[in-house]
């Protein structure tokens, strides 16, 4: 199992949407909104790391209203 962390930026009052759109990805284990530099931080799990790269890049930045991500993949030890 790889973990992996998505930081968001998104379109102002557009982040009640975009939780809800992520909360319907298998793969999402939690969604924090956050205050600073990202708006929002998205925890994954999946099997592998193309797996997390497939969900990043065709669902998470394909989402309406996302303008921007930065994603850290836990290394396994």
């Amino acid at each position: 199992m790889t973990d992996a962390y998505v930081m968001l930026n998104c379109e102002l009052g557009s982040e009640e949407e975009i939780i809800e759109q992520l909360k319907q990805i298998e793969q999402v284990a939690d969604v924090f909104e956050t205050i600073g530099t990202h708006d929002m931080l998205v925890k994954l799990q999946a099997e592998n790391f193309e797996k997390i790269r497939e969900i990043v890049s065709w669902n998470i930045q394909k989402m309406k209203n996302v303008r921007s991500t930065a994603t850290l993949i836990k290394k396994e030890k």
